[in-house]
């Protein structure tokens, strides 16, 4: 037997309508997460900018600079894992859309005491590419402690340093797709 929706007045399935105005969208009638229908939406150009920095002790900057890091070029190989992260976003974030991406642009600010990830990410689509300009941040951040974690332990094995901060996303642009 099929119960009928007690909080959706609309019947809509695809959303569920909360007494204090609000709507649901991940979540159908009886509560179930769902994913978002976006197939009546037209194709747009899309464009999202998130940001992060990791900060490192001075001596973990001057390796990184100087590609002496033990495993390998830092920024080549966290460039490589945010691209991925950026593909592969639809694996690690529930609900969230498989979209063509059209190009990936990472960029790395070098300061002596941290690096600044910015990963811009384009498409052409039904719906935004915000999570996956995050992803590429949060990924390739992770990618950098990954590969500096040797020089950043203390004699406990701590961190005391290290620290990823401030991940946002910077813009979100849409446009029609015949522009």
């Amino acid at each position: 037997m099929t119960e009928e929706p007690a909080n959706n007045p609309t019947g809509d399935s695809e959303s569920v309508d909360r007494p204090d105005g609000t709507t649901l969208t991940h979540v159908d009638e009886r509560g179930d997460a769902q994913m978002v229908d976006v197939g009546d939406k037209p194709d747009s150009n899309r464009r999202a900018v998130a940001r992060g920095t990791i900060d490192l002790q001075s001596s973990t900057i001057a390796a990184v600079r100087g590609n002496d890091v033990e495993k390998g070029d830092v920024l080549t190989t966290a460039r490589i894992g945010a691209i991925q992260a950026v593909k592969h976003t639809p694996e690690s974030i529930p609900l969230c859309h498989s979209i063509p991406v059209t190009n990936v642009d990472v960029d790395f600010a070098v300061s002596d005491a941290a690096i600044t990830l910015t990963v811009a990410v384009e498409t052409t689509g039904k719906t935004g590419c915000e999570m996956e300009a995050l992803e590429g941040v949060t990924t390739g951040l992770n990618v950098v402690w990954d590969m500096v974690k040797a020089a950043e332990k203390d004699d406990s094995g701590q961190y005391p340093t290290a620290k990823i901060r401030d991940v946002q996303v910077l813009a979100k642009e849409k446009h029609p797709a015949d522009q």
